[in-house]
């Protein structure tokens, strides 16, 4: 159930240009349709990541439609009024480009990575069918079948997937967080024409979209690009997002889950935490350094506790998934040595649980030490320095922030806050977050095969 976290965070600074400390350009602008363009200018080599983000995610659909924000990843490829099925694709790739698209809770996006002189190409072609697409009953279902397949493939074939939605569908007692992002199977097959259209006409909208370049660009010219193409495109105003909150959690939950599949047992915690946007903000940045300190390599205490000392576990860590539009979750897990066999199985799993908690205990009492912390620190800093180097990376980072309610700003003031964490910070921030009665405790486990 692991997934991906952030280390940036942020939105719009219409027409400004800022340069922070670390050396990152942004120029942002606000077209009259309500577009927001993000162009990051970085001319060492003539490439350029160009990339749509709109803000609806799976905590978006409408009631009974699980699944669909994902949909709309595989539809968008379909034709729209200017051209045809699967030519958006082919267009791509004979300009030597790639491109794909990507779905989570908060936000879909779709892009391309291209030479810089074919970047006007790629925004005509997103501009076409932001507004333009041009879907047909028959479309509906056959691309249903292909991400049932897709779920089938993904997750019921996977212990380790079908836990992970059991944890959060606890873990999220009433917020749509607890819905996986691919969707309910029962939901996914009743997805029609009608409801489908009707979530395209109201998220996929200029100004439900952010438009972010990063390469071989100059900004000016961007925004002139913008004009012509998404500029020209016309809908309805971006609603506000209306979710239901998270009720307060009041005992520890626990899943088990037996399957004769599995060979690799699995221990996993996951907590409710605040965001950097939502709940006790305060603690986010002592969280994403806690999850360093915790879980962040062969340095680090789980690892070092689990791992080399007690010999329980053959992989240890933990993370914090802060960049979200609501609460976040933070986690711990231990994986210990393979075995087939239940009843060992369980001795192992139990023996790495106590592990855990004995060195959670440890630091809820004694708090943390100045080298781990600075050391801690140091890690975070220099993953966001390595970053910088990535056009896609980049171009995500300030992305999953904007569409997850942040800001620009946010994002290039990210480093000087994890820098300004302090071990009674991070001692806080556990004291707030690491709570049982806000956790949900998985097992997975090997089932023994039944005899006929």
């Amino acid at each position: 159930m692991r997934v991906w976290s952030a280390i940036f965070l942020l939105a719009c600074l219409a027409g400004a240009s800022v340069a922070s400390a670390a050396g990152i350009e942004v120029k942002s602008y606000t077209l009259k349709n309500g577009v927001e363009l993000l162009v990051l200018p970085d001319h060492r080599a003539p490439v350029v990541t160009h990339m749509v983000w709109y803000r609806v995610g799976s905590a978006d659909e409408p009631e009974g439609l699980s699944g669909v924000a994902h949909f709309f990843e595989h539809l968008m490829f379909k034709r729209t009024k200017r051209l045809k099925d699967g030519e958006f694709s082919k267009i791509v790739a004979e300009n030597g480009g790639q491109h794909n698209a990507f779905t989570s809770y908060d936000q879909t996006a779709y892009y391309q990575s291209v030479a810089a002189d074919r970047l006007a190409l790629m925004m005509k072609l997103e501009a076409d069918r932001m507004v333009n697409l041009n879907l047909k009953p028959k479309d509906i279902a056959t691309e249903r079948d292909v991400i049932i397949e897709e779920r089938r493939m993904r997750v019921e074939n996977n212990p380790s997937a079908l836990i992970g939605e059991q944890m959060m569908a606890m873990l999220f007692m009433a917020h749509p967080y607890g819905t996986p992002v691919i969707g309910w199977k029962s939901e996914m097959a009743a997805l029609s024409y009608d409801a489908v259209m009707d979530v395209y006409r109201q998220f996929y909208s200029p100004a439900n979209a952010i438009v972010i370049i990063a390469g071989d660009v100059e900004p000016e010219a961007v925004r002139k690009l913008a004009e012509k193409t998404y500029g020209r495109n016309h809908g309805p105003k971006a609603e506000p997002r209306l979710r239901r909150a998270e009720p307060p959690a009041l005992a520890a939950r626990r899943v088990v889950m037996e399957d004769s599949r599995v060979r690799q047992p699995e221990w996993e915690r996951v907590y409710l935490a605040p965001s950097y946007r939502a709940g006790e903000s305060k603690h986010a940045p002592a969280l994403s350094v806690l999850a360093q300190l915790l879980g962040g390599g062969p340095t680090s205490r789980l690892y070092r506790r689990l791992v080399v000392e007690d010999q329980t576990a053959t992989d240890a860590g933990a993370y914090y998934s802060g960049t979200m539009y609501d609460l976040g979750q933070f986690s711990v897990y231990a994986v210990p040595t393979p075995e087939s066999d239940p009843a060992q199985a369980r001795q192992r799993l139990a023996a790495a649980e106590a592990s855990v908690e004995a060195a959670l205990a440890e630091l809820l009492q004694n708090g943390v030490e100045a080298a781990e912390l600075e050391r801690a620190k140091r890690r975070l800093r220099a993953d966001e320095i390595y970053a910088r180097d990535n056009l896609m990376t980049l171009a995500q980072t300030f992305g999953r922030a904007l569409t997850a309610g942040l800001t620009i700003n946010d994002v290039l003031a990210w480093p000087d806050r994890i820098m300004a964490v302090t071990a009674e910070d991070v001692r806080a921030a556990a004291q707030a977050v690491l709570r049982p009665e806000g956790s949900v405790t998985g097992l997975l486990l090997p089932k023994a095969e039944a005899k006929p």
